[in-house]
């Protein structure tokens, strides 16, 4: 049996604890990214089951410990007390079931009022049916315990195709969000495919968390953002309600929406009585090329934050089995709604890395331009271009990063086309999968744009003009590459302030 085939067929929660205790010990914390959470061992996709329990912020994810590619489903799961500093706990779900023996799939988590932490995840299983038809469904399931330890729920699966409205599909039918009602009660919401092949969200309710009933289509694609809608997350945030999602197999609008998957946010009014969600504006959630199936939670405080995947399902297969790992997620970010717009910023806490500041103002660039003491693959740059004569723009300027003599990733821009570009051709890549995207951006009435950018050994997250938008890119270039310069075509004044994390 071959080495891959070997390792797809333990389905054991034992023999993955104890396989990744053993494997992480070979990966040096240097060759990790320092402050995203990254896969314990081999692959890790969706964040799942993002919540606060006993005085921790908890992280599980899709895992697949084995192999550094995609395999039979696992939950990961890791916790933190600040959202930047990691504590790997054991995986605690396998595909040991008859009802997730394909895999145990992306979900959520919420504390049950006698202090136990509840699971909701998609199991998904061969089709038992002999009529024709997808060789595969998927339920949803539930695994109850107490933070370290899950058991699967006896009554599993919660959520079955008898569950779904008319003409909804069983083989896609995934990705449980688990919401608190006002009133003690719980909502779900579920990704969905109907008969005219898009997306919906499925609205479900219960009583005690256990027990499910469907109550209503909350939202239909209509055929308007790709196909099938994956991810969801639905909250209240100043004054309007958003509901979030990964749509697969996106056709590109503009500059807003590109091929492929990518993400989708829509803000507008959710009716409390009678559970109808209207729209109003809608948008990308990441502008970038890595940058998928993002969860929220509430912080103590009352801050709406969110992590992705920092990863996308377009980009991620030249990755082979050499890396010891594979996926990382995103800083995670504070949101809030302005003036009809999702806005994201770094967690504030990001500041308390900081550390050896330099600062410089009004510096010409003209040309390529290095500074002293502005390197670095643990940094944030906070930057701000003006044109150097009024009215007379400069055709582009570039902010090389990850940098040496051969390889660089690059945000460029051109004001007269007002397009932000996220670039990593050269970063070392041997194939030709998606390397760019490009975003419309604002500048102020004089030209100004602001940027600032985060680096953390293997990725790059862009947030511009405040976070009214971010452009997130993953690399694995060569860490030794530290290199950060400025390009222009033509000539344009900057400000930059960089601090080591």
């Amino acid at each position: 049996m071959a080495n891959a085939d070997f390792f797809k067929s333990l389905t054991n929660l034992a023999d993955a604890r104890n396989y990744e205790e053993k494997a992480e010990k070979r990966i040096a914390e240097e060759e990790r990214p320092s402050f995203h959470l990254s896969s314990r061992t081999g692959w890790m996709n969706d964040p799942n089951g993002f919540s606060r329990y006993k005085g921790q912020y908890h992280m599980f994810y899709q895992y697949y410990p084995y192999l550094s590619e995609w395999g039979p489903m696992h939950w990961g799961h890791a916790v933190s007390s600040d959202l930047l500093h990691w504590e790997y706990r054991p995986a605690v779900l396998a595909p040991d079931q008859d009802y997730d023996r394909k895999g145990c799939f992306s979900g959520s988590a919420v504390e049950l009022p006698d202090g136990r932490h509840l699971l909701m995840y998609t199991g998904v299983m061969e089709n038992p049916s002999e009529e024709v038809g997808a060789p595969e469904i998927q339920t949803q399931c539930l695994a109850i315990g107490d933070g370290s330890n899950y058991e699967k729920y006896s009554g599993n699966p919660v959520l079955t195709e008898k569950d779904l409205p008319e003409g909804a599909s069983p083989n896609d039918f995934r990705d449980p969000k688990i919401i608190r009602a006002k009133d003690g009660s719980y909502r779900c919401i579920i990704g969905n495919r109907p008969a005219d092949g898009s997306g919906q969200i499925l609205l479900y309710e219960s009583q005690d968390a256990i027990h499910w009933t469907y109550k209503k289509i909350l939202a239909s694609n209509g055929c308007r953002f790709g196909r099938m809608w994956e991810c969801p997350d639905f909250f209240e945030l100043d004054g309007k309600w958003v509901l979030l999602t990964s749509p697969q197999d996106m056709l590109p609008e503009g500059f807003e929406y590109h091929n492929g998957n990518g993400t989708l946010c829509l803000i507008g009014n959710f009716d409390e009585e009678t559970e109808d969600f209207s729209e109003e504006t809608h948008q990308a959630i990441d502008y970038g090329i890595d940058f998928y199936a993002p969860q929220t939670i509430l912080t103590e405080d009352g801050r709406r934050v969110m992590i992705g995947w920092m990863q996308n399902w377009d980009t991620c297969g030249f990755y082979t089995r050499e890396y010891k790992w594979f996926g990382q997620m995103s800083l995670p970010r504070e949101l809030s709604v302005r003036n009809g717009r999702l806005y994201q910023e770094p967690l504030r806490e990001l500041k308390s890395l900081r550390k050896d500041m330099v600062c410089y103002r009004d510096v010409l660039v003209e040309g390529i331009v290095r500074l002293d003491g502005i390197e670095g693959r643990q940094a944030e740059l906070e930057i701000d271009f003006t044109p150097a004569v009024p009215e007379a723009f400069y055709k582009k300027f570039s902010i090389r990063f990850a940098e040496n003599e051969q390889y660089h990733t690059k945000v460029s821009y051109r004001p007269n086309e007002s397009v932000l570009k996220i670039d990593r051709k050269f970063s070392g890549s041997r194939r030709a999968i998606i390397h760019q995207r490009r975003s419309k951006v604002k500048t102020g009435p004089d030209g100004t744009l602001k940027l600032r950018l985060i680096l953390d050994r293997y990725s790059v997250e862009v947030f511009v003009n405040d976070g009214e938008q971010v452009l997130s890119a993953s690399f694995f270039t060569d860490p030794a590459a530290k290199g950060i310069s400025f390009v222009s075509e033509g000539q344009y004044r900057m400000n930059i302030t960089k601090w080591t994390l």
